[in-house]
């Protein structure tokens, strides 16, 4: 019996503890760095290829010959000049227009050593 009340306090302390949460303690010290390896030894490079060989030059073509040149058309004939046309008649002469009115004459003067009146004319 004493075992089994061990046992019930043990399950009930372990869920418990699943319940309550403490905090981190302090951070342990950082571990050593380990050696770095060897390098590797490195690899042989490989010969170049042979050049290849140019390709032959290919021949030109002949020049095709040129064309014939077309004959020249003939130039038409010359059309005839029309005919002229027929003079209009002259116009009817307008009448003369009618005479002006003679000015009235100026007054006489008097022989001696009189007085001389001017007149303008109107």
């Amino acid at each position: 019996m004493k075992n089994a009340t061990l046992l019930s306090l043990l399950v009930a302390a372990l869920a418990l503890g699943g319940c309550v949460t403490l905090p981190a303690g302090p951070a342990g010290p950082q571990g050593n760095t380990g050696d770095t390896g060897n390098t590797g030894a490195t690899g042989h490079s490989g010969r170049p290829g042979a050049t290849g060989d140019t390709g032959a030059t290919g021949y030109t073509g002949a020049t095709g010959n040129t064309g014939n040149t077309g004959a020249t058309g003939d130039t038409g004939a010359t059309g005839n000049t029309g005919n002229t046309g027929n003079t209009g008649d002259t116009g009817a002469t307008g009448n003369t227009g009618a005479r002006g009115n003679t000015g009235n004459t100026g007054a006489k003067g008097t022989n001696g050593n009189g007085t001389v009146v001017i007149v303008p004319a109107q």
